[in-house]
């Protein structure tokens, strides 16, 4: 499959004489198709609702074109939940996923009235002193370790994450909640990340399902809402076939159907907290060529670095590249695209065919719209870029503005050498 650019160099171009490179570029068309088509997806099910997982992209902007389609947030941390605060989601509008929480942090999310979903048995104890009480509504997050496989692939290892409870530790949590007079239970579980299948979200339904009838039955307890949390995956290389929201949404309903309308489980309502799939594809980091170095290797230096996109540089991750203008010329140089840190993994393409790379040739960096910029850091001095939206009319906005030597030194205002460092 062809993977082309959702951006041209003459937008780009004229993008860039308002914003310099590097900055992230965003797809509002493409964002509102896709979460339209989730919800059709899941349309069958009355109580369905999308957390959208801000820890992949923290940008209020982008968020709030999700929420205009019912879309509520999963936050990990205070931060993001006073994100969620500041735009509105508040109630059952947050479910607040985190793991190894610190105690106040259960008090802030439980005062905002989002749903606190329990990594672990010993958080029973942890919410009920941070806020007096437990809350009549909440979730535990479920982990059956071992092997996870699809077919006869082996697509994670649950055993070896640290999140989630035990399947017996997760039946004591619900029988202690009952007892500290919650009313109302959920059920979260995440076993797979970045599935590029139609198969993992049906089987994982159908694993939950089949638990939470057999909770049912054993304690008396009904599971009211099913959260599927993230896994869905985007194709990063053009060889790789995109998932099809719809097939794996009749999947779903299909392990519905066979388990737990016979159970008279049917007023279940289905969660899912995606990051990658809602935002992924709909992001590109857009950098510019500026050096050029011929040694053991051909090397393209551009103006973005890991503290851009640091997927590639921690995990080896594929990233796929478009020379804008250049989308119909022969990949027939072998390049090395690297950023200017002080690490040699700080590379965004190892040994990749690309058409010849000119000084000054705009490359966009597919994919980088999840887990893109929320993962920059400030290593060597780097300053994070500018977040910009295109949107669906062709024009653009700024939606988070370049970090400045300002915003680097801004911690070091409580000594007197910050004056002379902004003086810069």
């Amino acid at each position: 499959m062809e993977k082309l650019p959702f951006v041209s160099k003459e937008k780009v171009e004229e993008i860039a004489q308002v914003y310099p490179t590097p900055f992230h570029l965003y797809d509002e068309k493409g964002i509102r198709e896709n979460v339209s088509n989730l919800k059709k997806a899941f349309s069958w099910n009355k109580g369905f609702k999308e957390y959208f997982a801000v820890k992949a992209t923290p940008n209020p902007f982008l968020i709030n074109i999700l929420r205009e389609y019912g879309c509520g947030c999963d936050c990990s941390s205070k931060t993001e939940l006073m994100m969620a605060k500041t735009i509105g989601a508040t109630g059952d509008d947050i479910m607040f996923s985190s793991n190894d929480t610190p105690i106040e942090e259960f008090k802030y999310c439980n005062d905002l009235g989002g749903i606190i979903n329990l990594d672990d048995i010993t958080h029973i104890e942890a919410v009920e002193k941070a806020c007096g009480r437990l809350p009549e509504k909440m979730s535990c997050r479920y982990n059956p370790g071992g092997i996870f496989k699809i077919s006869n692939d082996i697509m994670d290892n649950p055993g070896d994450a640290k999140y989630g409870m035990t399947t017996e530790q997760i039946y004591k949590a619900y029988e202690i909640m009952k007892e500290k007079g919650v009313k109302e239970f959920g059920i979260h579980s995440f076993l797979c990340s970045n599935t590029v299948t139609n198969e993992y979200y049906p089987m994982l339904a159908k694993l939950l399902f089949e638990l939470i009838v057999d909770i049912k039955n054993k304690l008396g307890i009904h599971i009211s809402f099913v959260n599927l949390s993230g896994g869905i995956g985007i194709p990063y290389r053009p060889e790789q076939e995109k998932n099809d929201i719809f097939v794996i949404g009749e999947g779903v309903r299909k392990a519905y159907e066979e388990v737990l309308v016979p159970a008279g489980m049917d007023d279940v309502a289905i969660f899912t907290e995606l990051g990658r799939y809602m935002m992924g594809p709909y992001g590109g980091l857009v950098t510019k060529a500026i050096n050029e170095k011929h040694t053991h290797k051909e090397y393209v230096g551009v103006d973005a670095c890991a503290v851009n996109l640091m997927r590639p540089a921690i995990y080896g991750a594929y990233h796929h590249i478009t020379v804008l203008g250049k989308e119909n010329e022969a990949c027939d140089f072998k390049y090395d695209v690297t950023g200017s840190l002080c690490e040699n993994c700080d590379k965004f393409a190892i040994d990749r065919m690309l058409p010849k790379i000119e000084m000054g040739d705009y490359l966009f960096i597919h994919d980088a719209g999840a887990h893109g910029f929320s993962m920059g850091y400030n290593y060597n001095g780097k300053l994070k870029s500018a977040e910009i939206l295109l949107n669906e009319d062709g024009s653009f906005k700024l939606i988070r503005r370049a970090e400045t030597p300002k915003d680097y030194f801004q911690t070091f205002d409580c000594f007197d050498l910050y004056d002379e460092l902004i003086k810069e």
